[in-house]
């Protein structure tokens, strides 16, 4: 009896250091496949679902019953309703409802009769879901009397037009990712898309009119490309056909500086609340959230609609660079007020409605051939990536740091506790086996004794 009871816990003992084997070679794996501990962090925001949840409600429930969504401080969706009976739907789908007094027609109209005042330049309008009001601002340009004929024009829509001055100029961005420059000044370069056949940059359509010719580097030693499309004002977008053809290696790259960058894997529409990351030649990388939709901006050059209004700052050169969010692209630099010192508003081409209209659509990540661009509806979330990628410039993708499988088997931080599973699974494995050849030879000694004796 007692022989059986040591059999049997040594083949539990056996058992468990194998099974610690296992898991613990599992743990180094995944280690080892995910980014490091110390690794710089990718841009990342978890409101991608919130977003897509709030939007289907609002399209089942109507503009008549609905007035916008928004991603919560919790991250849930959150949905203006204007009756009880909405709100109840909202609810039993899981999001949070607000009750407000006007509906998204109500909003959309006043808008419109914005759109068909007198211009001033040096204003600006969007739609503010969670004020349920329509907001207006003035720059330092607009003159006392054009401001007191623009807020008499909204006093007549209704007491949900908001009114507010700021300090700064509402300009376009002229002077990214990647800093391109032409006669007309230094933009940035936004993403790679294709119409397959060949490659272009889709930036910003104030930076240069159709013809405008762009190079990577002050001295106009290297050609980037030409602009062979675009709209501007009513919108802002245009196409540079590369001057080779095709964008070249990491094409679904954009550059974050310091020589990383974000790995962009498909386009998307964005929702009030969410965070934003842009990049930008002179400002680098900055983040901020969407606080506005359908923004109307009156700038010096003419009237662009439509446009995504946040509060990420930006600068002089920064036109054209790419907005992203978790991977997915989703406008170019149009504009703004402020700086990256004191901050401001800045606004942002959508990217769906240019690549609609220029007919062309985005090179993602894990294409082998840059000209088979596809957009992806439902991508998968971003991960930090490369070294720098120039326009027109081939660059390899090492990973997230550039780190060797060598120096992540080493941090005991990434892989630390898989390997001391693995290690105590052995002292395990191997001791068990000592033990029993230990009593093997003992068995064998008394066998012997006996038989000899």
């Amino acid at each position: 009896m007692r022989h059986a009871r040591r059999r049997i816990v040594r083949r539990a003992a056996r058992l468990a250091a194998v099974g610690g084997l296992l898991i613990g070679g599992t743990m180094v794996t995944r280690a080892v496949a995910s980014e490091p501990a110390d690794a710089p962090a990718a841009p990342h925001t978890l409101a991608r679902s919130a977003s897509g949840a709030g939007a289907g409600l609002v399209e089942r429930l109507g503009s008549e019953r609905t007035a916008g969504h928004w991603v919560g401080d919790d991250g849930r969706p959150v949905v203006a309703v204007t009756d009880e009976e909405t709100a109840g739907s909202v609810r039993r789908a899981g999001a949070t409802a607000k009750l407000v007094r006007h509906s998204m027609s109500e909003l959309r109209t006043a808008a419109s009769a914005l759109r068909a005042a007198p211009r001033v330049t040096g204003t600006a309008w969007a739609l503010d879901y969670r004020s349920n009001e329509v907001l207006v601002r003035g720059d330092s340009t607009v003159s006392g009397s054009d401001w007191s004929r623009l807020t008499g024009v909204a006093e007549g829509i209704g007491g949900f037009v908001r009114m507010e001055r700021v300090r700064g100029t509402f300009t376009t961005r002229l002077n990214g990712a990647q800093p391109i420059l032409s006669t007309a000044g230094r933009c940035s370069a936004g993403f790679n898309v294709t119409d397959g056949t060949d490659d272009f940059i889709l930036t910003a359509g104030h930076c240069g009119p159709t013809g405008s010719v762009w190079f990577g580097d002050g001295k106009g030693d290297r050609e980037v490309g030409k602009t062979v499309s675009g709209s501007f004002p009513g919108d802002d977008f245009s196409l540079v056909e590369y001057a080779g053809g095709k964008a070249g290696d990491s094409a679904d790259v954009v550059a974050v500086g310091d020589g990383k960058g974000v790995r962009i894997t498909g386009v998307g529409e964005p929702a009030v609340g969410q965070r934003v990351f842009r990049s930008g030649s002179t400002s680098g990388l900055r983040d901020g959230r969407v606080t506005a939709l359908d923004a109307t901006v009156n700038y010096p050059e003419g009237t662009v609609t439509g446009l995504i209004e946040t509060d990420v700052c930006a600068e002089p050169g920064d036109s054209g660079g790419p907005m992203f969010s978790e991977g997915v692209a989703l406008g170019v630099t149009s504009g703004g007020d402020g700086d990256c010192d004191k901050g401001g508003t800045t606004f942002f081409q959508p990217l769906p409605e240019a690549m609609e209209a220029l007919g062309v659509r985005l090179i993602v990540a894990g294409q082998e051939d840059a000209g088979q661009g596809a957009a992806a509806s439902s991508p998968a979330p971003g991960t930090a990536a490369p070294g720098a990628a120039a326009p027109g410039a081939a660059a390899s993708v090492p990973g997230a740091d550039g780190r060797t499988l060598l120096a992540r088997l080493t941090d005991r931080r990434n892989v630390g506790p898989g390997l001391l599973v693995v290690a105590g699974s052995l002292v395990a494995l191997v001791a068990t086996r000592w033990i029993r050849a230990e009593h093997d030879r003992k068995a064998y000694r008394q066998q012997y004794s006996a038989t000899w004796g």
